[in-house]
């Protein structure tokens, strides 16, 4: 019988993602549940990636009585001494756009040969009797000095990974991103710690 796992994001975008790659890594393993929309908004005032995504599984979880997953993402910049990290989503603001936190750390790059970065992703899955499961990718790459590309979210359009530098997240396919980013690193990873729990309880 699979698990009922649902995914607590509020975010449209990463939700799609987080299904998709659960979808390829777990098959019918797990019965993949909508964030409930009766559960508000989930304040994340963690210090760190892994506070983050635990406050919103455990909130989730707690709601619902099922398994959920969550994650938390940080591009850390090196010149700007890893930020915006914890804060990426609103670096420019609580109510920024994509295009706005773009602006903001073009603007703070401007002039900076060190574009060195990292897209760090930790996921964790909360379940009712209080058990959890945490797992983490990392993407090492370069930030451009413009956004280029369509697809993707977020940073996409400026961060290059240094496995394909030639080509931004935002250039990649579907299948090309989820294969190689952070995201990606750490949802396999997280797959791969659940798959070891349901064996044994089996």
């Amino acid at each position: 019988m699979p698990l009922d796992l649902v995914i607590a994001s509020a975010n449209p975008d990463k939700g799609a993602e987080l299904q998709q790659l659960l979808i390829d890594e777990l098959g019918e393993t797990v019965n993949l549940l909508a964030r409930p929309e009766y559960v508000g908004e989930i304040e994340e005032t963690g210090e760190s990636l892994e506070e983050n995504a635990r406050l919103k599984a455990e909130a989730i979880c707690q709601a619902t009585g099922l398994a959920a997953i969550a994650d938390d993402t940080g591009l850390e910049v090196h010149a700007l001494g890893g930020a915006p990290g914890v804060y990426s989503a609103r670096y420019a603001g609580e109510d920024a756009s994509y295009a706005d936190n773009v602006a903001k750390l073009l603007a703070e790059l401007a002039g900076h040969k060190d574009r060195a970065a990292r897209f760090r992703t930790v996921c964790v899955i909360s379940f009712p009797d209080g058990s959890e499961l945490v797992a983490e990718g990392a993407v090492d790459g370069l930030i451009g000095t413009e956004a280029s590309g369509t697809s993707g979210f977020g940073y996409d359009p400026l961060f290059r990974p240094l496995s394909d530098s030639s080509r931004t997240y935002a250039e990649l396919s579907a299948a090309e991103k989820h294969e190689r980013s952070h995201r990606g690193l750490a949802v396999r990873n997280v797959a791969a710690l659940l798959r070891a729990k349901l064996d044994g309880a089996n």
